[in-house]
């Protein structure tokens, strides 16, 4: 298998790797390429072993698969600039946090070039970023949502998880671009976004030695990339809008209690919100 990696950040290093590990473990003859906006990170990762060459306009059409693990827009101008020199043998899956632009322009791009796009989006991640803090094992056991043009034939699908069965992951999910959306929106983005103002709080600055295992949950999330989260959450507008619009509604709702000194009212809200727990997770 000829592996062609474009970004070689915290997911595409990983990505690299993973293939690297898988193909020595088993005695495989993998070629991996990659290509990253920094040239040294690519000339370090051909030393450590993990790549073997430069993903260019020579390499490019000899990969039967292509990760683009980059930003959502530099992602799209990736394929709008590349895809002339993609083969038609060759199944190209995006790993965005984000799926709709991307998916449009990609199945547009593949129909106009002959060759495959697949949207995916890896549940795996630190919040560290960069080749550096990339591993052969990060994808181990985690789930892959899977975003096809069609779900009316099995057999592409199949043959996607065969190419992506050296990164190990655990599950396989297929959906919509909008439903992946919408249900990250709610799963990830929300998450970050709650994580990230409440450590603004100035008694946060004060938490040492009061605080355990639920200030450190909360807080997980709250050390990103701004960078990269703002372009996804840009992206994905609406859905997440939707989402900070509804928590915030909840929210004050325990905030009249409070001020209405109203323990009915409060001892319902969280009775409320116990039981959904129950119902979501069993």
């Amino acid at each position: 298998m000829n592996v062609g990696i474009v970004g070689l950040g915290l997911i595409g290093g990983s990505m690299a790797k993973a293939y690297r590990a898988y193909s020595n473990e088993h005695g495989l003859d993998f070629k991996i390429y990659g290509s990253n906006r920094s040239r040294s990170i690519v000339d370090f990762a051909m030393l450590d072993g993990t790549l073997d060459g430069v993903l260019d306009e020579i390499t490019i059409p000899m990969c039967d698969v292509i990760f683009v693990s980059l930003y959502p827009v530099a992602s799209i101008e990736y394929l709008k600039k590349n895809s002339y020199l993609i083969a038609k043998h060759t199944t190209v899956i995006d790993l965005c946090g984000t799926k709709r632009d991307i998916c449009n322009v990609g199945f547009e791009l593949a129909e106009q070039y002959g060759y495959t796009f697949v949207g995916g989006h890896p549940m795996a991640g630190t919040h560290h970023s960069g080749y550096k803090y990339s591993k052969a094992t990060m994808f181990r056991g985690a789930p892959m949502v899977i975003v096809p043009k069609s779900f009316d034939d099995i057999a592409p699908l199949e043959h996607i998880k065969q190419l992506l069965s050296p990164a190990g992951f655990g599950k396989y999910s297929y959906t919509t671009a909008e439903q992946h959306d919408k249900m990250i929106a709610f799963t990830s983005q929300l998450a970050h976004v709650v994580s990230n103002a409440y450590v603004k709080s100035p008694t946060a600055k004060n938490h040492k030695g009061f605080s355990a295992g639920s200030y450190k949950d909360m807080t997980r999330v709250a050390w990103l990339n701004e960078v990269m989260w703002a372009e996804l959450f840009l992206e994905n507008r609406e859905p997440l809008l939707f989402e900070i619009d509804n928590i915030i509604a909840s929210l004050s709702e325990y905030r009249d209690a409070l001020r209405s000194e109203d323990k009915q009212r409060l001892t319902e809200l969280l009775r409320d919100g116990r039981i959904a727990k129950e119902e979501i997770d069993g």
